[in-house]
């Protein structure tokens, strides 16, 4: 599509038409190809990127009451830590959380 307006000389609005994309669709692909190139025009994860619940407060929480009691799961640590610290954590994300401390 940015191509077709460079090289053959099409308008920005013919060559969103012909590609199946709104003209701000265009503009935001040039923009993008412009700021980063090729890879600018690649899909970007989206949403959060690492597990911004889980601070050092709240891993100081999870590492205490594993010290106190060991066979404690992540189900009944995501219970404790809402119950305490009044946070929602789902325990797969504890699980997560856990096994990044343990990688060397």
């Amino acid at each position: 599509m940015l191509r077709h307006v460079r090289v053959d000389g099409a308008s920005k609005a013919e060559a969103a038409a012909l590609f199946g994309m709104s003209r701000p669709t265009f503009y935001q692909a040039e923009s993008a190809f412009a700021s980063e190139g090729l890879p600018g025009l690649l899909p970007k994860q989206r949403g959060p990127k690492g597990a911004h619940k889980l601070n050092s407060v709240v891993m100081a929480f999870i590492e205490e009451r594993l010290q106190q009691d060991g066979t404690m799961r992540a189900r009944a640590l995501a219970q404790e830590i809402e119950t305490w610290l009044e946070l929602s954590i789902h325990p797969r994300s504890i699980e997560r959380a856990l096994a990044r401390k343990k990688k060397p």
